[in-house]
């Protein structure tokens, strides 16, 4: 099969690249390398792929192979809809998985504006080429927080998300509303996934286990917020790979299907830290905060409609995970 990954220098992204290229399907890759964080993380990930060469001062319109063959790499923003549609009608994609957004709900209060252009205008270019080059299925990225205020728990596909606290939230609720309105309007397939508190080696620098593990290395205070008083269904990475995969071949009932991916078990925060303070073999220096506005107290994923429809079934429990993203921690930043 042939599919377009976008945010392929992501996290997530990432790894649905190395798992789509070893099952050896075709994989097209494209993602703008914003600065957001560090544009050579971004970098060494897409190395990892098999891709080599690539520089921020390169020509946008080249292209990047794989040593392997079956991956393609292209630098490309969502916001250019000449060159995504050009990219569309010469590939003819089986799948896209749409991954590339801007992240982080706490940037969305300073810089709300990128937030609409990037995740609202952005998806709605991937939803426009979807209709005029139709893949079988669009599986894009979605999020927990667009539960926002609901205080029934666990969480459920089936409750109402109309109170979102933060932009990053409303874009996220936009893009499923957008992908409903295309497939009753066009037929094509669209499959929102619900993330959960997505953590693991390779992660994001602004999340909180990156944040916390360089505090503690460096025996500098981590930020607890909420005074600790937070819960998050922290989800590996290996079992939200296996999760977007899982939905390819899925058969669905309907055009447009949402589903949430998480590991079902919601962890205290302090709970969190211990596990990575065994793994680092240090102990943290807390800083108590209060909350901070747009955040939420607790996740937790009811994942009854993916296991149903897939068979997804999370395999990695808190401490296993904290330990492989903390060895990887210190062997990327060669400490410890």
């Amino acid at each position: 099969m042939k599919i377009l990954v976008t945010g392929a220098a992501g996290f997530i992204g990432f790894y649905i690249v190395k798992k789509l290229t070893a099952e050896g399907h075709q994989v097209f890759g494209i993602d703008n390398i914003n600065d957001y964080y560090s544009t050579a993380l971004k970098i060494d990930r897409l190395e990892e792929c098999g891709i080599e060469g690539i520089t921020l001062t390169a020509n946008w319109d080249n292209i990047y192979y794989s040593k392997s063959g079956n991956f393609t790499f292209q630098r490309l923003d969502l916001l250019d809809m000449d060159a995504l549609l050009r990219l569309f009608e010469a590939h003819r994609f089986d799948y896209v998985i749409n991954l590339a957004a801007q992240a982080g709900i706490r940037y969305s209060i300073e810089n709300p504006r990128s937030y609409l252009k990037s995740n609202v205008e952005g998806f709605f270019n991937i939803l426009e080429c979807c209709r005029q080059f139709p893949p079988q299925k669009l599986i894009f990225a979605s999020s927990s927080s667009v539960y926002g205020l609901n205080e029934e728990q666990p969480f459920s596909t089936a409750q109402k998300v109309d109170s979102p606290i933060n932009i990053y939230a409303a874009s996220k609720k936009s893009n499923e509303l957008m992908a409903h309105a295309y497939s009753h309007l066009y037929k094509f397939t669209t499959v929102g996934l619900r993330f959960f508190t997505v953590y693991g080696p390779w992660g994001r620098p602004d999340m909180a286990p990156f944040l916390f593990a360089d505090a503690i290395l460096n025996g500098k205070p981590i930020k607890v917020f909420n005074n600790g008083l937070m819960k998050r269904d922290f989800t590996y990475i290996d079992d939200i790979a296996a999760g977007i995969t899982s939905v390819i071949d899925a058969v669905l009932p309907e055009y447009y299907q949402i589903f949430n991916i998480g590991n079902g078990k919601p962890v205290e925060l302090f709970y969190f830290i211990q596990c990575l303070e065994r793994s680092l073999g240090k102990e943290a220096v807390k800083e108590m905060h209060p909350i901070v506005p747009g955040d939420i107290v607790s996740t937790w994923a009811d994942t009854t409609q993916l296991e149903e429809a897939t068979g997804y079934k999370p395999q990695t429990d808190i401490a296993q995970g904290v330990e492989l993203f903390a060895s990887w921690y210190k062997s990327y930043f060669k400490q410890g």
